[in-house]
């Protein structure tokens, strides 16, 4: 069998794509798979760095500023270009999880009358995955509520599909040497999603100092653009033992498995790993997500009892104050770890594969 899988942009929306491949291969390890992403993004480093090939459309979103205006060329060529790909591949099926290459991909999918599946991530769904829903064979979702947006027959409550080195289960002190820290102290861990989190990283310049004062150590996954400002910042305190800037974590089973505490944005694959690693964590939404949804995302484990909230705006005030409270408390991180365990999916991508291939050798 053939499949086609489109999207990406963040590593939102890549990792469960390629989690969805990997589960394909485990199911049909003779299947082949393509990859169609957008030139320019991140998927297009990512994917063949997975093992999978991956061709690109000229593609992006709308923005505000004067190259919005050849979006509707834009938008046309990859039409065609998906169009293309997809009478020379002949795929058995095409799945998209969400991003600028999606909607193109899967267009020209349905147009060609192939049939399309769509793993939707999160509780407010993006543009691209709303306007390819409705002629879509099957949605996968990871939220209750989703019937708004896409027809009730066609939803699949499956979770959120996630990259294959998820766990916790290392070695701490492996974990500890891999990053260079003490595995006696507690360890902290930032991850501000793939490209960083200006908010958070400015929340924990604030107060670094304070990590001086106590045994807290920290692995900041500051992204690109803020991890020359953070190791400035390091070496300014003396702070290089006990806090390890990396741009991207590639490890993040051991830096999982190390972490006592976490601080992330509250993204819908965010959540899904940390529910499935069972951590204690400290969300701070980011407040220009669509419809505040991350917002809604982290609230609903706050009043499970399953994660504390810090907002953007506060970070600098309540974001290290909040951390070392919660440090400090082991009962408190012992219920939020039993609490945050009942959200884990840990079979979605399986099921999320039986539904692609179900709708794949349907009549089409």
């Amino acid at each position: 069998m053939k499949f086609v899988i489109s999207g990406g942009g963040t590593g939102g929306h890549i990792f469960p794509a390629i989690a969805i491949a990997d589960a394909l291969k485990r199911r049909i390890p003779e299947a082949e798979i393509l990859f169609i992403g957008a030139k320019g993004r991140m998927e297009m480093e990512r994917v063949p760095k997975a093992g999978y090939k991956i061709e690109g459309l000229w593609i992006s979103g709308f923005t505000k500023d004067p190259s919005a205006l050849i979006l509707p060329l834009k938008i046309f060529n990859s039409m065609n270009k998906a169009a293309r790909i997809l009478r020379r591949f002949k795929p058995d099926a095409v799945i998209g999880v969400g991003g600028f290459a999606s909607g193109p991909t899967l267009a020209a999918a349905n147009a060609l009358r192939i049939p399309t599946i769509i793993q939707e991530q999160n509780s407010y769904p993006g543009k691209t995955n709303r306007n390819v829903g409705k002629k879509a064979r099957a949605i996968c979702v990871a939220y209750n509520g989703l019937e708004q947006w896409f027809p009730k027959e066609k939803i699949h409550f499956t979770g959120n599909p996630l990259r294959g080195n998820i766990n916790g289960n290392c070695d701490r002190r492996e974990a500890a040497e891999y990053f260079g820290l003490n595995a006696e102290q507690p360890v902290v861990l930032l991850v501000g999603g793939s490209q960083g989190a200006l908010g958070i990283n400015k929340g924990i310049s604030a107060q670094l100092e304070k990590f001086k004062e106590s045994d807290m150590q920290l692995i900041w996954q500051t992204g690109k653009l803020y991890y020359e400002q953070a190791q400035k910042e390091i070496h300014e305190l003396q702070l290089t033992d006990k806090v390890k800037p990396v741009v991207f974590i590639d490890r993040m089973d051991l830096a999982y498995s190390l972490a006592d505490v976490v601080i992330s944005r509250a993204g819908a694959m965010s959540i899904s790993e940390l529910a499935l690693v069972q951590k204690p964590v400290i969300f701070v939404p980011l407040p220009t997500a669509a419809e505040d949804h991350q917002t809604k995302n982290a609230q609903q484990l706050v009043d499970a009892g399953a994660a504390i909230m810090v907002l953007n705006s506060e970070t600098e005030t309540k974001l290290i104050p909040t951390l070392q409270e919660l440090v400090n408390d082991k009962v408190k991180q012992n219920e939020m770890k039993a609490n945050i365990a009942k959200f884990a999916r840990p079979n979605a991508a399986d099921d999320i594969v039986e539904i692609i291939i179900k709708e794949a050798r349907r009549q089409k």
